[in-house]
C-alpha cells in the first residue's frame, strides 16, 4: 500500500442514501446479503440504514452489526436525542460502530426548512456529537447542504464538532451542483481556515444531478479529502450518487494523476453490481462505466479489429480486472471480418477465405433488422453457405 495519506477510506451508503431511492428498497434479508458482498469488496465503512426512519431499517442495522464483523457499521441519525439513542441502540450488537449524525448549514435549509437560528443549528450540531460520543468513539457529522452554506458560518460549525471528538467532517454536495475545480478549492478552503482541521478525516458526499458525482467526489480527493461516500451502480436520490466502482477504477488506472489506494477488491465488483440489480430489480444501464453490459463491448469493426490485435487498443483496463465476463465482441451491422473469422474460430467452425466472405455479408445483412447476432444465428449462416455455396443469403 501507498503512504497513509494516500489511502481514500470507502464509505458505502448503498444501504442508506441507495436504498432511498424510488423503486430501490429492501427487506432486510436482501440488506443483509448486500452487506455481505460489500465486506467481500473491501469497503472500509457500510452505512446501513436510518434507525429512527422506520422499524424495518433499525432492525437491518441491528441484523448486519451482527452478522458483518469486519467493516465499521454506520448508521444515520438526525441531530436530534432520540435520533441518536436509536442509531446507538441498534448498533450496540456491532464490533466496529459509527454513528451518523447531520442537520443542514445553508441558511435556505435553515430558513426554509429547519426554520431555526444559524445559533440553534449550531447548538444541535455541538450536542448530538457530545451525546454520540457518549456511545462510540467514532462519530461522523454531516453538514447538509454544506457547498450552499456560508462558509464562515460552516467553518464555525466544523470547528465545533471537531472540539468535541468528532472524527470524520462529511462536507456534501446535497444537490449536486458543485462543479469538479469549485469542489476541489472549497475543500482547500475549508480546511486551510477551520483550525482543527488536522484532527479529523474530511469526507465528500456527491450527487449525480449534473452527471459530475464521480468527477466532484475525484476532485475532492485532490482537494485533501480522505473519505467517500458513495453507492454501488451509483444508485440514491433522484440522479443518485457518485458510484464506487467508478471512483476505485479511476483511482487504479489514473494512479499517474490520481495517486491514491483503496482496499477495494476490485475483481469483485461487477458480481456486487450484478447482485443489486437482482435484489431491487433494477438493471444497470447498459453503457454503464464498468459494470454495464457494454462496458466491454466492441461492435464496430475498426474497434474489432483493434482489439483482436491488441485488447489496449481499445481498453484502458481488462474485463477480469472488474470481475466483468471476458471482453465480448458483438456481432452486427459494424462487424468486421476479423470478428466473425475469431467468432467461427471460437466455435470451432473453420471457414475458407470464400466462407467468410459470403458468412461476413449474412452478418451485414441480419445486422441491418437485429440488435445483435448470436452464436445460433452464425451457426445456421455457415450451415447455409456450406450447404449453398451459391446461396449469397440476403438474411
Amino acid at each position: 500500500m501507498a503512504h497513509d495519506s494516500a489511502r481514500v477510506i470507502i464509505f458505502d451508503t448503498t444501504l442508506r442514501d441507495g436504498e432511498q431511492a424510488p423503486g430501490f428498497t429492501m427487506d432486510v434479508p436482501d440488506k443483509v446479503t448486500m452487506a455481505r458482498a460489500l465486506d467481500g469488496l473491501g469497503v472500509d465503512i457500510i452505512e446501513a440504514g436510518f434507525p429512527i426512519a422506520s422499524p424495518a431499517d433499525a432492525d437491518a442495522v441491528s441484523q448486519i452489526s451482527r452478522d458483518v464483523r469486519r467493516p465499521v457499521i454506520a448508521a444515520l441519525a438526525r441531530c436530534r436525542t432520540q435520533d441518536v439513542e436509536e442509531a446507538a441502540r441498534a448498533l450496540a450488537p456491532a464490533d466496529r460502530k459509527r454513528i451518523h449524525t447531520f442537520i443542514a448549514t445553508s441558511d435556505l435549509h435553515l430558513a426554509r426548512k429547519l426554520r431555526i437560528t444559524r445559533e440553534a443549528c449550531l447548538e444541535a450540531a455541538v450536542s448530538a456529537v457530545r451525546l454520540a460520543r457518549q456511545f462510540t468513539d467514532d462519530v461522523e457529522f454531516s453538514a447538509e447542504d454544506a457547498t450552499r452554506s456560508d462558509p464562515d458560518f460552516l467553518c464555525r460549525v466544523i470547528e465545533a464538532v471537531v472540539r468535541e471528538g468528532c472524527r470524520t467532517v462529511n462536507l456534501p454536495d446535497t444537490v449536486g451542483y458543485g462543479t469538479p475545480d469549485e469542489t476541489r478549492s472549497f475543500f482547500e478552503d475549508i480546511r486551510a481556515r477551520v483550525p482543527n482541521a488536522d484532527r479529523t478525516v474530511f469526507s465528500a458526499h456527491c450527487h449525480d444531478d449534473l452527471g459530475l458525482a464521480v468527477a466532484n467526489t475525484l476532485a475532492a480527493i485532490q482537494g485533501g479529502v480522505r473519505q467517500v461516500e458513495c453507492t454501488i451502480n451509483g444508485i440514491g436520490e433522484r440522479a443518485g450518487n457518485a458510484s464506487v466502482e467508478e471512483i476505485v477504477m479511476a483511482l487504479r488506472v489514473r494512479s499517474d494523476r490520481l495517486p491514491y489506494t483503496t482496499g477495494i477488491d476490485t475483481t469483485a465488483l461487477y458480481e456486487a453490481s450484478q447482485l443489486l440489480t437482482r435484489l431491487t430489480n433494477e438493471p444497470v444501464q447498459a453503457n454503464k462505466a464498468i459494470v454495464g453490459r457494454n462496458a466491454f463491448a466492441h461492435e464496430a469493426g475498426i474497434h474489432q479489429d483493434g482489439v483482436l490485435k491488441d485488447p489496449t487498443t481499445y481498453e484502458i483496463m481488462r474485463p477480469q480486472d472488474v470481475g466483468q465476463p471476458v471482453a465480448r465482441l458483438v456481432l452486427g451491422r459494424h462487424s468486421g471480418r476479423h470478428a466473425v473469422q475469431q467468432r467461427c474460430d471460437a466455435l470451432g467452425l473453420a471457414i475458407t477465405a470464400a466462407e467468410l466472405e459470403q458468412v461476413y455479408h449474412a452478418v451485414i445483412s441480419l445486422g441491418e433488422h437485429r440488435k445483435a447476432i448470436g452464436d445460433g444465428d452464425l451457426r445456421r449462416m455457415v450451415d447455409r453457405v456450406r450447404t449453398d455455396p451459391a446461396c449469397k443469403m440476403a438474411g
